[in-house]
């Protein structure tokens, strides 16, 4: 069934995200952190926070009004 890949996948993103979380933190603790690297991993953050709604909304089904 689809809806398992998407879970699947939903999970690995989520997982991901995590893991930059842990990363971005571990960046900003220190006084010479790399600022562009910081940037860019905000960014890829933001991205994945965008892919994980969009395939939870895949999982919801459209309503007819």
């Amino acid at each position: 069934m689809e809806t398992i890949g998407i879970d699947r996948q939903i999970e690995v993103l989520r997982q991901e995200h995590r893991d930059l979380d842990l990363a971005i933190e571990a960046m900003t603790e220190t006084p010479t952190a790399d600022q562009l690297a910081l940037a860019r991993l905000k960014k890829r953050k933001l991205r994945l926070r965008d892919e994980i709604a969009q395939l939870e909304d895949q999982l919801i089904p459209d309503i007819i009004a």
